[in-house]
């Protein structure tokens, strides 16, 4: 299979891509801030050779969906969880790239139990002592931010707390010369009861992730050693 397609969910269309056999493992992609479901085209390709099934969704407000004047990663995680119960999924793995990652975790910390594994590039669980001071820099000097500015200013707002709650197997990576700093990349994996955490050397924030194999090499031998 190897199809685009629209689905509604919380007063919102959202584009998808869907890659692999109905009966392979579902493996839903997220994107990063103001991105698309291209930008993980290398990792769904990998992820789809291995036999994996692979959804790469378009979130709300971006890629091909129509803009909207407020984001919040509440509103996208709950879409996320509504994809998954429209899809019939059973306990899905999600990979999620800077944004992609925090809406994987934000949706297992407000739906527990409902994804089989997670794995994350880049992602933070709060703003802006998670960021590297040059980028918060950048980030606040906007005096008018765009919608999608102005979520990463103020969210996400969760805590170590709530990582200790999630229970499904994670592997959470940055790259040593990622936006976010390592000492949050590994706040974040180190609570996470069955967490482990990469820091890739000489990596920025999405060198390993977008036209590269590293990631989905990583993520491919997570999903054997957890059984997935």
């Amino acid at each position: 299979m190897d199809k685009e397609d629209i689905i509604a969910v919380n007063g919102v269309s959202l584009k998808y891509h869907v890659l692999g056999s109905t009966a392979d493992a579902p493996v839903i992609l997220l994107h990063g801030n103001g991105g698309t479901h291209k930008h993980l085209a290398t990792l769904a390709q990998q992820l789809d050779s291995a036999g994996y099934l692979v959804y790469s969704i378009d979130s709300r407000g971006q890629g091909d969906n129509e803009p909207l004047q407020e984001y919040h990663y509440k509103d996208m995680a709950a879409d996320v969880y509504e994809f998954i119960k429209l899809k019939g999924l059973e306990k899905p793995a999600v990979f999620g790239f800077s944004d992609g990652g925090i809406i994987a975790l934000q949706l297992e910390v407000m739906y527990p139990g409902t994804l089989g594994a997670i794995a994350t590039g880049g992602a933070n669980i709060f703003a802006p002592g998670a960021l590297e001071q040059s980028f918060i820099d950048r980030l606040y000097e906007d005096e008018n931010p765009s919608p999608l500015k102005k979520m990463l200013m103020y969210e996400p707002t969760m805590t170590a707390d709530d990582m200790q709650t999630i229970q499904a197997p994670s592997l959470i990576i940055s790259g040593e010369n990622d936006i976010i700093l390592p000492e949050h990349t590994r706040l974040i994996g180190e609570n996470i009861p069955d967490g482990e955490v990469v820091i890739l050397p000489g990596e920025d924030h999405g060198s390993y992730i977008k036209r590269s194999y590293k990631v989905g090499d990583l993520i491919l031998d997570f999903f054997k050693r957890i059984g997935y």
